[in-house]
């Protein structure tokens, strides 16, 4: 009964700890840039390794809390893959063309003037190099952090462990013919390197750590003495690893924020609206539809909603360069990434007793229920 009381109080102010943690990230960026930029120039393949360091303490104790039977069960659940998958590939990379076309490049081109020269040599106006960023982010699916949005939000861990491995062997094969026709360019490159490695590490390493140290804790300790003890002490690391990498990523790119504040918002607003409206069209239409349970239509939704950033901002550089406006939208998508995506967790909690077996254990999901029920029996 304590931990869920900790745990209730920690997640009713965790947007007030994001805040915090955003403002420090970009204090620290400010005060003391020599030591962002040490950190940020510290990668792999774009892949940033004090990022992944955090980012394996966050998937750690979701990946050691999953029961790997409940894996394959979750492997033969067709309609929430089919559903993630549709959205992915099917909607969101073209409303993504749209919504950006329109904001940028209707209502808020006369707000980005001026030009820029990309690394081809050729000069491109700034509002269609960001147009390119957000069409990148677009075609990349979020394959890691999804796992903590869905843990968040007491989604079907196994479920959305099988999701990640399957959109991650599907953007290999997607994601260059998509961007292609999108950018309306002859030919992608695609960053084989950051997408493999990225997953590797932000998923598969958590991943047989997770494994192989539940099963030799169990087999010592017992099941009773892993669910009431071990987890007990894990429980915080994830949202501590979650708000260490907030500061990590504001401290890296914050200084964009201060620079340039306003070409931020005219960059978020499409991205903050095609967010919602893609989860929306996941949690609140085609998962009613398909009548998935909510701790399926959660993570479901939410995997389409985010983004896969280091393949987005690795593509972006390669094709127009490091400080183009396409890598500097990508960036944008990092930035409001948390934020935005804390909030749709808060949504699906909000809103579970809209779908059927609904075991969450909060008060106003009870209530809820227990009006179905009342009337039911009247």
């Amino acid at each position: 009964m304590l931990e869920k009381k900790k745990l209730n109080i920690f997640e009713r102010y965790l947007t007030l700890w994001v805040l915090i943690c955003i403002g420090i990230g970009i204090l620290l960026g400010r005060t003391a840039p020599e030591i962002a930029v040490k950190l940020d120039s510290m990668a792999v393949y774009q892949v940033s390794i004090p990022i992944a360091i955090c980012l394996f303490f966050m998937m750690y104790p979701i990946m050691v809390k999953i029961d790997f039977n409940k894996v394959l069960q979750a492997a033969k659940t067709p309609k929430p893959v089919a559903l993630t998958l549709f959205i992915n590939w099917a909607i969101k990379p073209f409303s993504m063309y749209l919504i950006a076309s329109l904001f940028l490049g209707i209502i808020f081109k006369g707000f980005i003037p001026g030009t820029e020269i990309i690394k081809t040599g050729q000069e491109v106006e700034l509002w269609r190099s960001y147009i390119s960023g957000t069409i990148l982010l677009g075609i990349a699916p979020c394959t890691a952090m999804v796992l903590m949005w869905s843990y968040l939000a007491k989604g079907n861990d196994g479920l959305t462990l099988v999701m990640v491995a399957i959109n991650s062997l599907t953007m290999l094969f997607l994601y260059a013919p998509l961007g292609s026709f999108l950018l309306g360019i002859n030919a992608m490159p695609i960053p084989w390197k950051t997408i493999l490695f990225s997953v590797a590490i932000y998923v598969g390493l958590p991943l047989i750590a997770g494994y192989f140290s539940r099963k030799l804790i169990i087999s010592r300790k017992g099941i009773e003495w892993f669910n009431n003890r071990f987890i007990h002490y894990l429980t915080p690391i994830s949202i501590t690893a979650l708000l260490f990498t907030l500061i990590l990523l504001f401290s890296f790119k914050g200084e964009i924020i201060v620079k340039n504040p306003l070409t931020v918002v005219w960059i978020a607003i499409p991205l903050f609206i095609q967010t919602v409206i893609i989860f929306s069209l996941g949690y609140f239409l085609f998962s009613r539809i398909l009548k998935l349970s909510y701790h399926d239509a959660a993570p479901a939704s939410m995997i389409g909603a985010s983004n896969h950033f280091e393949v987005a901002i690795a593509t972006a550089t390669t094709l127009y360069g490091l400080s183009s406006g396409a890598a500097l939208a990508t960036v944008v998508g990092v930035l409001i990434e948390v934020p935005v995506m804390l909030m749709l967790v808060s949504i699906c909690k909000r809103t579970c007793h809209l779908f059927r077996e609904c075991k969450l254990d909060l008060p106003h999901c009870k209530n809820e229920q227990k009006k179905a029920m009342e009337r039911v029996v009247a």
